[in-house]
Order: C-alpha cells, then sequence, then structure tokens
C-alpha cells in the first residue's frame, strides 16, 4: 500500500512540476525565482536519474517507463520556459534606439536587481522605476538613497531625462518603503477631526512623507487613495486591495479636503501624487489583483458621491490620476477602465477636460494579465494613458514593452496620441521627454503609423 502511495504521488508530483515549470517566468510564481527555481530544477533532474538507476526504463512494466518519461518532461519545460524568456529579453534590449526612446518614457517599471534597471535606463527602454518592500528590504534609507542616485547617474550618463521614482507610501496599511522610512498613520486617522484642523494635519503629513521621500530620491508617490470607503460586509474577502483599510472615509466632502492638503503638502517637499483608483474600489467586490471587477452604479450617481475627491482634487492640484482595472458598465461594458479609450478619452480628457498625466494601475494584475495583456498595452496607449505601471512583477515588462513595440511595428499605435502624451509628461511632471522625429521612427516600420483603428 505505501508503495502503490508512493507511485500515485510521483505521477502527482510530475504533473505539478510540468505546471510549474512551464510557467516559471509568470507573475503568480514570482516568489519561486532564484532558489526555488533551482531546487525545482534539482528535483525535475534529480527524481529521472533516481527511476533510471532504480531500473524504471528496463522494467517490464509500461507503467514504469511511462512514468519516467513524464518526469523527463519538467526540466525540458523549465529549460524551454527560460529560454523563451530569454529571447524576449534579448529582442526588447536590442530594440532600435528611436523605438526605444518613443515607447520608454511611458513605462513604469519595479525592479530586483538594480544593474538591470539602470542597463534599462540608460537604453531609454523605460520611464521610471518603481521602489517597494523587495529593494528596500533590510536595507538603511541611505543605502536605498545611493542606490536610486545611481539609476539617476546611469540615465544622466546616456544624455536621458531623469527617471520618475515611485513608490507606495500612503500610510497606514500601505507604507512599502517603511523600514527604513518613518511609518505615518493612514489618512483616515485625521477624519473625525473639525474641517480646519484636518486640513493643517493633512498638509503637514505629506510635507514630512513629501521630506522623507523627497530625501530617498523618489519623486512621485502613489497616494493617496481617494475611494470612497466601502460597507465592511462588502470587503469581507478582500485579501489584498484592502480598499477598507485604505480608504481615507466614506464621506466625499471628508476625502476631498484630507487629499487635497495632503497632496499640496506632499508638492511643497517637492513630491508628486498619484490619486487613485478611478473609477473606484468602494463599490466592487472582486479583487482586480486576482479577478475581473464590474462597477455597475449609474454614472449619474457616481459623479455625485465616488468621483467628486477625484475632481476636487485633480481640478485643484497638478496630481496624476492612476486609473485602475475596473469594468466602467455605464461607459464601456467590454473593458477595464485603464484602457477603455471611452473612459480614458471621452470621460477624462473630454467630458472632465483632464489634461493631466493618467497612469495605470499595476498591469500586474489578474484583471489584466489574465487576459489579452498585449491588447490592453495598446488600448492604454491609443487612449490617452500616459505611463502604464508594471509594479509587482518588473520581469513582465519584456513582454509588455514586446507588446507596445511588435503594435508600432505593425503599424496599431497612434503616433499623434503618443506626442500628445509626450507633451503632457513634459508639462506636468516638469521632465522633457527624449523623442525621435515621426519620419524616423516611421522608415523602421512595417507600415503606416500615423494613426490606429480600434
Amino acid at each position: 500500500m505505501i508503495k502503490r502511495i508512493g507511485i500515485v504521488a510521483l505521477w502527482l508530483l510530475a504533473l505539478a512540476l510540468i505546471v510549474v515549470t512551464m510557467n516559471s517566468n509568470e507573475p503568480y510564481l514570482v516568489r519561486l525565482r532564484g532558489v526555488g527555481n533551482l531546487i525545482i530544477l534539482g528535483v525535475s533532474v534529480g527524481v529521472p536519474i533516481l527511476l533510471l538507476r532504480r531500473g524504471a526504463w528496463r522494467s517490464r512494466k509500461l507503467g514504469d517507463r511511462l512514468l519516467l518519461l513524464l518526469w523527463c518532461v519538467p526540466a525540458f519545460a523549465f529549460i524551454l520556459a527560460q529560454t523563451w524568456f530569454a529571447w524576449r529579453k534579448h529582442e526588447v534590449l536590442a530594440t532600435d534606439a528611436a523605438i526605444a526612446h518613443l515607447l520608454g518614457p511611458h513605462f513604469v517599471v519595479g525592479y530586483a536587481a538594480s544593474e538591470e534597471a539602470a542597463m534599462l535606463a540608460a537604453k531609454g527602454l523605460i520611464g521610471g522605476v518603481y521602489v517597494t518592500r523587495h529593494n528596500a528590504g533590510d536595507r538603511t534609507a541611505a543605502e536605498l538613497k545611493g542606490e536610486i542616485a545611481e539609476l539617476q547617474a546611469a540615465r544622466v550618463g546616456a544624455g536621458l531625462p531623469p527617471l520618475i521614482v515611485a513608490a507606495d507610501q500612503e500610510g497606514g496599511v500601505v507604507a512599502h518603503l517603511s523600514p527604513p522610512l518613518p511609518r505615518e498613520d493612514a489618512l483616515s486617522t485625521l477624519a473625525d477631526l473639525a474641517s480646519e484642523p484636518r486640513r493643517r494635519a493633512a498638509e503637514a503629513l505629506g510635507r514630512r512623507q513629501g521630506a522623507a521621500l523627497a530625501e530617498m530620491g523618489v519623486t512621485l508617490n502613489l497616494a493617496p487613495v481617494l475611494d470612497l470607503r466601502p460597507d465592511r460586509s462588502r470587503t469581507r474577502f478582500d485579501f489584498n486591495t484592502l480598499i477598507g483599510q485604505r480608504a481615507i472615509s466614506d464621506d466625499p466632502t471628508v476625502v476631498s479636503e484630507i487629499a487635497t492638503n495632503y497632496v499640496r503638502g506632499l508638492a511643497a517637499s517637492g513630491v508628486g501624487a498619484a490619486v487613485k483608483h478611478f473609477p473606484g474600489l468602494g463599490r466592487v467586490t472582486a479583487d482586480t489583483h486576482h479577478f475581473a471587477a464590474r462597477l455597475n452604479t449609474p454614472t449619474a450617481e457616481l459623479e455625485g458621491a465616488d468621483w467628486r475627491p477625484f475632481h476636487d482634487v485633480i481640478e485643484s492640484t497638478s496630481a496624476v490620476l492612476m486609473v485602475g482595472h475596473v469594468i466602467l458598465e455605464s461607459i464601456d461594458p467590454d473593458r477595464p477602465a485603464s484602457h477603455s479609450k471611452a473612459v480614458l478619452d471621452g470621460l477624462i480628457r473630454h467630458a472632465w477636460n483632464y489634461d493631466g498625466v493618467i497612469i495605470t494601475d499595476d498591469l500586474v494584475m489578474g484583471a489584466i494579465y489574465g487576459g489579452d495583456v498585449c491588447k490592453a498595452v495598446v488600448e492604454a496607449l491609443n487612449g490617452g494613458a500616459d505611463l502604464l505601471l508594471v509594479a509587482y512583477d518588473g520581469a513582465q515588462f519584456y513582454r509588455i514593452f514586446g507588446c507596445a513595440r511588435r503594435a508600432l511595428e505593425h503599424g496599431q499605435l497612434d503616433l499623434i496620441a503618443l506626442a500628445r502624451s509626450e507633451e503632457r509628461l513634459r508639462r506636468r511632471l516638469g521632465k522633457p521627454v527624449e523623442t525621435s522625429a515621426p519620419g524616423v521612427v516611421e522608415s523602421r516600420m512595417r507600415g503606416p503609423t500615423s494613426r490606429a483603428g480600434f
């Protein structure tokens, strides 16, 4: 009986390893990279050797031979997956400079190795980096500051504009650079103060947090959260977004007042803000980290409540607007807001007359990455998004940038939309954007690139 259980376990483990090795570069398995991958590869090679030594191939039982053959698959699948990833990376790193400088400014990318990030920065393949917990680790603020300075030095040495350096430092449960930075209380702790004291307290908090971020070299804080606080029963199974803990209040007036002054405090310290997550997560139950989420509330109701803080803050400050991966059914029931032209261009750019910078939420989320990520990239850029965030797993940048480059080569990117985006980045983020004359880029394309259709 024990032997049979062992054989069944070997069959099941082999099947599981095949799935894991085939997908070893996917975001959900990011924690297995490095030592985890070495262990998986060792098991994938070691078990077939052990089976051979125990005579599996010489056995008269067909099942023994099939088990041995099955165990040969994980190692082959792992090598194939790593080869495919290396090829994708090679293609991106070999991108023509004119194309890199055209597309690169639109990507803000997380990284594990500073050397790799410096290479991408020097080649102009990215416009910014995202720093978070794994970058801070057990390091001091001075050490992380030095690393960011080295990335900027690589950028300047290549004759390119400074990088955007983004971080998630909201305060409370989301403070990805604490430690080493001091941990601040959540903005929601100010909600019960009287109006004038909470205005002063919000600005003071923004100034303190902004000063600490600026000293480290961070230029854009992906905060504050403007989503209205949901009823707790709606977020019972929310294990990642945690919007119930991150939202400032369920009162739009209170959210607007605190957020506006917090953004002004950040700005006074030289740090930009990105308000999030339009069109709002307070009314949805699905977690966009893993699943598609739909918002089916009428637009008029949203304008009168959930969207009031977004209006108030972007009209009175120079904050960047982060658009999330929620499907806004009243405007575009077919795609998330983050890559919907009807939402980005129709609602935000035209109906709201917002000409500031739009950044997408992390594209390495199930709501996007679990579908057609290439379609999302193209539609986001053509629709009016200025910055595409690739945060959780920076290695996915090679796939995502490849999507944009292939779209450009096939005439599927709107160069006029890209030019307008570059102007917004230059004007609102205070940084020049390295561009190429359209003729230079078009000479490298296989098709027309002046206008893309949907």
